[in-house]
Parts: C-alpha cells; sequence; structure tokens
C-alpha cells in the first residue's frame, strides 16, 4: 500500500540531512535541509526536501519565511498547524539565542561589538524595527529595546521615546539600529536626519548617541564610521 506521505526515511541515505548533519555538521547542510529536518514529512506527492525548497520559493527565502505568522504558513501547501507551531517554534528560538548574550554583561568596543547583538535579529524583518541598545558609564549593555515598528519603507519614531526610555534605564549612553526590509544599508536622507536630531536631543539631555547602525541582508553600515553624525 502507498505511503500517505513522503518521509526522510524514504530517501536514499546518503541523502538524508539528518544522517547529513551528524556526519558533517549544520553548517554543511543547504536552508532546504535544514528545513526540511524541521518539517519531518512531506506530502503525498514531495518529499519533505522537495516540500523545503518548494515553500522558501513560494514566501521569498528564509528572511520572508521567519516573518510570517504561525496562520501565514499554514497558508502554504504543506504545512498544517503542527508544522507550522515546529518552524515557528525553531524560528523563536534562533532569535531568543541571538538575544541570549544580553543575560551576561557586554561591552560595546566598536559597531561591529553592536551589530553582533542586533543583526541576526533585524535583517529577516519585513517591516522597519527601530531598536536601541541603552550602555552604562563602562560601555556595558544595561539594557535593549524596540521603539518602533514601521511600515514596509519607513520606521517612524520620535526622540523623545528613544530618550525617555533611557532616562528610565539610567543609561549614559546609547546605540541606534534599524533594519532596512529592501536588504540595502545604505543610509537614507531620512535616516541621516533622524540621527542628526538624536544628536541634538541627546546634547539636550546629557546622553550621547553613540551610534546609529543600519542593517541590511548581508551586512550593516555605521553612521558613525560613515562621517554622517
Amino acid at each position: 500500500m502507498e505511503s500517505s506521505t513522503f518521509m526522510l526515511r524514504d530517501l536514499p541515505h546518503e541523502e538524508r540531512p539528518r544522517e547529513r548533519m551528524m556526519q558533517n555538521g549544520a553548517e554543511s547542510l543547504s536552508q532546504a535541509e535544514l528545513l526540511a529536518i524541521l518539517l519531518r514529512t512531506g506530502t503525498r506527492q514531495e518529499s519533505a526536501i522537495h516540500v523545503a525548497q518548494r515553500i522558501l520559493g513560494q514566501v521569498g527565502g528564509l528572511r520572508r519565511l521567519a516573518d510570517l505568522s504561525i496562520e501565514e504558513m499554514m497558508d502554504i501547501k504543506g504545512i498544517g498547524p503542527a508544522k507550522a507551531v515546529q518552524l515557528k517554534a525553531g524560528i523563536e528560538l534562533g532569535r531568543r539565542m541571538s538575544n541570549s548574550r544580553l543575560g551576561q554583561p557586554v561591552t560595546i568596543r566598536s559597531p561591529h561589538d553592536a551589530a553582533d547583538i542586533l543583526t541576526e535579529q533585524l535583517r529577516y524583518l519585513q517591516k522597519e524595527h527601530f531598536v536601541c541598545l541603552f550602555l552604562n558609564t563602562k560601555n556595558h549593555v544595561i539594557a535593549q529595546e524596540t521603539l518602533s515598528m514601521g511600515s514596509l519603507n519607513a520606521s517612524i519614531v520620535h526622540p523623545r521615546e528613544v530618550f525617555r526610555a533611557a532616562i528610565k534605564c539610567s543609561s549614559a549612553s546609547i546605540i541606534c539600529a534599524h533594519n532596512h526590509p529592501s536588504g540595502d544599508p545604505t543610509p537614507s536622507p531620512e535616516d541621516i536626519s533622524l540621527t542628526r536630531r538624536l544628536l541634538e536631543a541627546g546634547g539636550i539631555v546629557g546622553i550621547d548617541v553613540l551610534d546609529h547602525l543600519i542593517i541590511g541582508d548581508d551586512g550593516f553600515v555605521s553612521m558613525k564610521e560613515q562621517g554622517l553624525m
């Protein structure tokens, strides 16, 4: 009797992503293979790997998949409630792992230190998120907060929200960051204008704005390093 679904164990041994991961490490697997491990089973017509490849092509890659809700995932052929929950849980664990380092004292010595904290959290989002790292006098990160979630092309934040949050946690300085959903981290005229307003407001309240990072798909731009602040 024909099986109702393709399973990873039905593939030839050398094509099974679980076995390849155990032998060669997770870094040796493609995005589709990693996704197939989370899916576990395919459909009557497709293996789990074929389903994973189709999903990535349909939604536009991992960056888009990560931002889907459980309900939106369930609209994709081959993803039911259980698979949607598994995928969302895996994505959320990855995001929390990126943020878990804040449980220990983290010192910001360069824009790269701040980017290491924020890049994986922001690079896959479809809307602009404006985030601040709040630092003490030793440049230790004492808090992180998302202060604005904008539309597809714009993030709106007012300096009063930024510095209200900074004062609340007794921050000596801040590093601002936001993502560009387009994937291109080039600062826009609006980014430059906002940064200058933040610098002016910081000077008034006595809290230094150390940098403003723009996060893209494959990198970031430090406005401090670019001489834009």
